[in-house]
């Protein structure tokens, strides 16, 4: 690779975007085995009620850090202080941190949320009744520790993504520890797909930067057209508001490899506020884990109101629904990383006054590979991108 090369992948990423380290199991024994204590020397030593304190997780607790370039989370604590109301759920929440210590980091094993709340039904009266239960309290354990439940060896349920492109990913067999070398450019008319768990995984790359894609049926397009190829990128699916895996495998692999990241989504406010949105900064209810999940080098390629008019996509929009239209309204009141951007109180407000929104597909008007031959490698090499 030529000096100007590197230097442009040297400035892909803002040196305050600094890769977050990730906690050893180890250490996450440690924090939970510190909260046990805690509440053993408050009940046995201090002789007073033991309380357990959890950040607050919604967007009203954070504001937008733009030097770290995430949402952070802000100095609200909710408190669950064993009372004769709180007992079940006390008691819930110190048997879940027993089961994450001892079944899962001290066996270096894993399991799902589901598998969790299952697991509770021999846990007696602290059993949960209901999935949910178990779900929003692994949330306030995650958020207690400072530990993403995927390093507790939590593991979700949805999938991760799909990969393309001139990526080399070396994984791991978990059985036999031999290093497993996938190459993302030779799997014939598929994708990879990221696993639930990235921390381990290397990288190696000649790509020049990452085109993260909102829908499958685009990414299949540019994929079977061997668009990656053309470009030099590698091509990411989404499928919708990306999951933790995805996103983390995102900011891993742009750090690991220096690359600039573009998003590619539709024009709509659900494009722009949820999916691109919680890629870039996170969302409030992670904010105490936006660090490790969020990606502050990526740029929005589109699609764009301008896009409609520049591509004469008049004809191929859609109205916009009330839905739209509040979620739009909303993120212009009160979300932090829309407040902060004039480009993209702009975008939205014109996007409200157009009334319309507009899908990926719609340059299939032009042409079924129009996406591919023209408005993507035009709107890269202008390289005018939202931030």
């Amino acid at each position: 690779m030529g000096t100007r090369a590197k230097k442009r992948r040297a400035s892909a990423r803002p040196a305050d975007a600094a890769q977050p380290a990730a906690v050893s199991k180890r250490e996450a024994a440690e924090r939970i085995v510190r909260v046990g204590e805690e509440v053993y020397s408050d009940i046995v030593k201090r002789r007073r009620k033991p309380s357990l304190r959890f950040p607050v997780r919604s967007l009203a607790n954070v504001h937008y850090d733009l030097k770290r370039g995430h949402f952070e989370i802000r100095g609200r604590l909710a408190t669950r202080t064993l009372t004769y109301g709180t007992v079940k759920t006390f008691a819930q929440s110190m048997r879940l941190l027993a089961t994450t210590k001892r079944d899962l980091l001290d066996r270096n094993d894993i399991a799902g949320k589901r598998e969790i709340y299952y697991n509770s039904k021999s846990w007696g009266e602290c059993r949960f009744d209901e999935q949910p239960e178990s779900d929003t309290l692994l949330d306030d354990m995650e958020a207690m520790l400072g530990v993403n439940r995927e390093q507790l060896g939590y593991i979700p349920e949805e999938r991760g993504g799909e990969v393309a492109g001139p990526l080399r990913v070396l994984d791991q067999n978990p059985v036999s520890g031999e290093t497993v070398r996938i190459d993302c450019a030779r799997l014939g008319s598929g994708a990879w797909s990221i696993p639930s768990r990235v921390e381990h995984l290397q990288f190696e790359s000649r790509a020049k930067f990452i085109l993260v894609i909102e829908t499958a049926s685009l990414f299949q397009r540019l994929v079977h057209h061997q668009f990656y190829e053309r470009e030099q990128c590698v091509l990411v699916s989404m499928s919708g508001v990306p999951t933790r895996a995805c996103r983390r495998f995102i900011r891993r692999l742009a750090d690991a490899e220096r690359l600039p990241v573009v998003v590619f989504t539709d024009g709509d406010p659900y494009g722009y506020c949820n999916i691109y949105r919680t890629l870039k900064v996170g969302s409030g209810q992670a904010a105490h884990i936006n660090r490790f999940f969020c990606v502050p080098q990526a740029r929005f390629l589109g699609v764009t109101p301008r896009d409609i008019r520049d591509y004469r996509l008049e004809d191929a929009t859609h109205p916009l629904e009330e839905a739209d239209i509040k979620r739009a309204r909303d993120a212009l009141q009160n979300d932090p990383f829309i407040r902060h951007h004039r480009e993209w109180q702009e975008a939205l407000k014109e996007m409200l006054e157009l009334g319309v929104r507009i899908e990926q597909q719609a340059f299939a008007k032009h042409g079924l590979n129009f996406v591919l031959e023209t408005y993507l490698p035009e709107k890269l090499k202008k390289r005018d991108f939202l931030p």
